[in-house]
C-alpha cells in the first residue's frame, strides 16, 4: 500500500549506515586535529591513534614564524583578501547579472554569459600564463589589489544571481521605475532586498571558495608577505620538512574557520542554492 511509513527497522538501519558513512568522512579531519597535538615521532610510531597522548600547544609557538613571515600575517591576509574579494564579488556579479537580465540585447552581453560558462569548465592550472600577463600589464603583480580583483570574479555567483533576477516579477521593477527610481536604485532598494537569501548564499559560497584558493594567489604574489594561510601551508611544507605535527597544526588553523562557518551556515547555503535552482 503506497503512502505507508517505512518500517522502523529499515529507518534504524538507514540511520546507522548514514552515521558510519559520516564518521568515515570525518575521520581524516579528526586525524589531522589529533596529529596537531602529537609529536612527529608519536605520529610515525602509532599513526592510527584516535586521541593524543597529551595536549601540547607548543607547536603553535613553533610555527609562529614560517618562511620568514609571522603567522599572524598569513591570518590577516586570509581575512583581508577573502572578505574584500567576497564583498566585491557580490557587488560585481549582482550588477552584471542584473544588467544581463534587463538588457540581454546589448552588444557582447550574450558573449559575456558564454564566457562565464567557459570559465566554470576551464581548469585553473591553464590560467597561469594569462593571469600572470594580465596582472603584469596592469601593474598588479605582488599586490593585494590584483589578488582581490581576480578572486572577485565568480561565474557560479553570477549564475545564481541571474537565475533569481530572471524570476523576479517585471511588474515590481516597472513600478519602481514609474516611481522615479533609476536602474541602480531599483537594484539596490527593491530587487536585492527581495534576493536576500540568494545574496547571503552568494556571499557565503564566495567566502568559502576564496578562503581555500591558493593557485591564483601563488601566481600573482611576488613574496610571502601577500600569502594567505592555504598558500603558506602549501609552500612551507618543504620548510617544515618531516615535522608532521607542524604541518597538521598549520592545516588545522587553515581549515577550522571555514569548517565552523559552513557548519553554522550550511542550512542557509542549501536553501539559497535550492531557491536559485527552482526559480531558474
Amino acid at each position: 500500500m503506497s503512502g505507508r511509513p517505512p518500517h522502523r527497522g529499515l529507518q534504524a538501519l538507514a540511520y546507522v549506515i548514514a552515521t558510519v558513512v559520516s564518521l568515515l568522512f570525518l575521520y581524516p579531519y579528526w586525524w589531522m586535529l589529533v596529529s596537531a597535538f602529537r609529536p612527529t615521532r608519536a605520529i610515525m610510531s602509532d599513526p592510527l591513534r584516535l586521541w593524543p597522548e597529551r595536549f601540547d600547544l607548543s607547536i603553535f609557538t613553533e610555527i609562529g614564524r614560517v618562511g620568514g613571515v609571522e603567522l599572524w600575517v598569513y591570518v590577516w591576509n586570509s581575512l583581508l583578501i577573502t572578505s574584500l574579494s567576497t564583498l566585491l564579488s557580490v557587488v560585481i556579479t549582482s550588477l552584471g547579472a542584473y544588467a544581463l537580465v534587463r538588457r540581454p540585447d546589448l552588444p557582447g552581453f550574450r558573449l559575456l554569459r558564454y564566457g562565464f560558462l567557459v570559465t566554470i569548465m576551464y581548469p585553473y592550472m591553464l590560467l597561469v600564463i594569462p593571469v600572470y600577463l594580465v596582472m603584469f600589464k596592469l601593474g598588479l603583480l605582488g599586490s593585494y589589489a590584483g589578488i582581490i580583483l581576480f578572486l572577485a570574479l565568480g561565474p557560479i555567483q553570477f549564475f545564481l544571481f541571474e537565475q533569481f533576477f530572471r524570476a523576479t516579477p517585471g511588474e515590481v521593477i516597472e513600478a519602481g521605475i514609474i516611481d522615479g527610481a533609476n536602474e541602480l536604485q531599483v537594484l539596490f532598494r527593491i530587487v536585492l532586498p527581495m534576493a536576500a537569501p540568494i545574496t547571503a548564499t552568494v556571499a557565503l559560497i564566495t567566502f568559502l571558495l576564496n578562503w581555500s584558493q591558493w593557485f591564483p594567489i601563488l601566481v600573482i604574489s611576488r613574496s610571502p608577505d601577500t600569502y594567505t594561510l592555504p598558500v603558506a601551508l602549501l609552500s612551507m611544507n618543504s620548510e617544515l620538512g618531516s615535522n608532521f605535527q607542524g604541518i597538521m597544526a598549520l592545516a588545522v588553523l587553515t581549515t577550522l574557520p571555514v569548517a565552523v562557518l559552513f557548519l553554522l551556515a550550511q542550512k542557509r547555503v542549501m536553501e539559497g542554492m535550492a531557491s536559485g535552482a527552482v526559480k531558474g
